[in-house]
């Protein structure tokens, strides 16, 4: 599991080693691996580290530091190294390191720009290290327009963000433009929240993390990213003697006249996504839809009370004329029993919710969300600032709110956060959300009252929901990646998503099968 931190957290934890006289010690450690962490791209490339070319971005404080530090080492390796200073001072010891290993220095000035631009454009590698955890507010004055210009320049070398994007916020992942995108972003001691939410996920490119020697001052995470061992272990797996009820049973409240698919591909998500039994309740043409497509689903008549089920699926092709949908939508949420509740259910859902209750809108819905709680905000604000958009939505309610994007984030009205970039953009696609509400609702469905899977990743039994929805969001989206590498990364249908799912679940949980077939074979083999 990656496990992302505050600036303010990270700056916490370095306090003992500063106070111990260590702080140039860190420094050392972090620009050692930024140094390392450039040498090895350079060589993956096939580019001879011997003259190959490096612009450093320095701004006058520590992150400064560490990329004049970081100069130094790669100018000892025959590198030429160009450093370019921001501000009107750089750290003291970094730059007099920097110009004994032989590097360069020039002091940005407007005159200047032009050429300073034109030499970093062309570069084998941009270091930028102008601003760092402790910056509030983005670049200014020339800094902001070399920035700018480096960014504009038609092919650009390959461009290393010391700790983080200088403009992007540590916490937040708000971006103040200009950013210069960075292809790699090499943070210390932990990985920063912002870097794993959108905008900042725009501009980090992939995240490095250099252990300093911090980590074991760090307070719990405020975000955290499952990866596959951790899906492994959260995967629900049938017992020995499982039945169809034992393994969970979802009730689909989905689709209408004029969205009927999303019934049948939310029913494909969940049918996928391994429980044992689906019963769709909706307009009889809908039904009928359904029993053509997956005639595994039983589809039901009554009211929500009257059919037995471990979870509801809600939501999902509703329009605001669907009145019956929409009763049987707002019974689901009272049951007291988990619902994954999407799209046109949203708008229908009373103001205060509870954890197992898990919402799953886009940035528009959940602008129009925030907008019924009185909150004006516009789709554009929540894409501005998504992390602290969902942890709003989510103390707001009282509901888990599963933000969907390109980095899918998941709050806990607690504050426990997720953060998932499994997919690929092929799954901006319609229908697509339809099938992730059927796998969270067979997740939710399954869950149980096996919460021991989920202490071992240390998550309390209150908690679970949030993972689940995390889960679920991480095998759609390697489901979604999967059916586009089937079509040689080409562009998919929501129905090929959930066709390629149950591989995926077989591909994440191969391991652990293995692993409880050894602990629970106690036999001979057969001779």
């Amino acid at each position: 599991m990656i496990s992302a931190y505050t600036g303010t957290q990270v700056r916490a934890a370095e306090e003992p080693l500063l106070a111990a006289g260590l702080g140039d010690t860190l420094m050392q450690r972090a620009a050692h691996g930024l140094a390392n962490a450039v040498a090895h791209e350079l060589k993956d490339s096939g580019t001879r580290l011997n003259g190959a070319r490096v612009v450093v971005l320095v701004g006058k404080g520590n992150n400064g530091g560490d990329g004049l530090y970081a100069a130094a080492f790669l100018a000892a390796r025959g590198m030429r190294t160009t450093a370019v200073l921001t501000g009107d001072a750089a750290h003291p010891a970094g730059l007099a390191a920097f110009e004994r290993a032989g590097g360069r220095m020039h002091r940005l000035t407007e005159a200047a720009l032009p050429e300073l631009a034109a030499e970093a454009a062309a570069a084998d590698v941009v270091i930028d290290a102008v601003l760092g955890t402790g910056a509030k507010g983005g670049l200014r004055g020339s800094a902001a327009d070399l920035m700018q210009a480096i960014a504009d320049a038609h092919r650009p070398g390959f461009v290393v963000a010391c700790d983080l994007p200088s403009g992007v916020d540590a916490d937040t992942g708000e971006a103040s433009v200009p950013v210069l995108p960075a292809d790699l972003t090499v943070t210390f001691g932990g990985a920063k929240s912002g870097l794993l939410a959108d905008p900042g996920a725009d501009y980090a490119g992939r995240v490095l993390v250099v252990p300093i020697g911090i980590e074991e001052h760090l307070p719990q995470p405020t975000l955290r990213r499952l990866e596959d061992p951790d899906l492994e272990r959260l995967l629900p797996h049938p017992a020995r003697r499982a039945q169809k009820y034992s393994r969970g049973v979802l009730g689909v409240v989905a689709g209408s006249e004029d969205y009927p698919g999303a019934a049948v591909l939310a029913c494909r998500g969940a049918l996928a996504a391994g429980v044992g039994m689906v019963r769709y309740l909706g307009p009889p043409s809908v039904a009928d839809l359904v029993r053509q497509s997956c005639p595994e689903v039983v589809c039901s008549t009554g009211t929500v009370a009257e059919n037995r089920v471990q979870a509801w699926l809600v939501g999902s092709g509703l329009g605001p004329h669907d009145h019956e949908q929409l009763t049987r939508a707002r019974d689901a949420i009272a049951s007291d029993l988990p619902v994954v509740a999407d799209a046109g259910a949203l708008p229908a859902l009373p103001a205060i919710l509870a954890p197992h209750v898990v919402l799953t809108p886009h940035a528009g819905e959940l602008a129009s969300l925030f907008h019924r709680l009185g909150r004006g905000e516009d789709r554009e604000s929540v894409e501005a600032a998504t992390l602290a958009a969902v942890r709003h939505a989510a103390d707001r309610t009282g509901a888990t709110v599963l933000l969907k994007g390109a980095t899918t984030l998941v709050a806990a009205p607690w504050g426990t956060t997720y953060s998932q970039v499994d997919g690929t953009p092929w799954l901006a696609t319609a229908g697509s959300g339809d099938v992730l509400a059927g796998v969270i609702g067979a997740l939710l469905a399954q869950a149980g009252s096996d919460v021991g899977r989920f202490r071992q990743l240390g998550v309390e039994p209150e908690g679970r929901w949030a993972a689940i929805a995390a889960l679920g969001a991480a095998l759609h989206g390697q489901a979604g990646r999967a059916a586009s590498e089937a079509v040689s990364g080409g562009p998919i249908t929501a129905g090929r998503v959930a066709d390629a799912l149950p591989e995926i679940w077989g591909k994440v949980s191969m391991l652990s099968n293995y692993g409880a077939w050894k602990r629970n074979s106690h036999s001979q083999p057969l001779r």
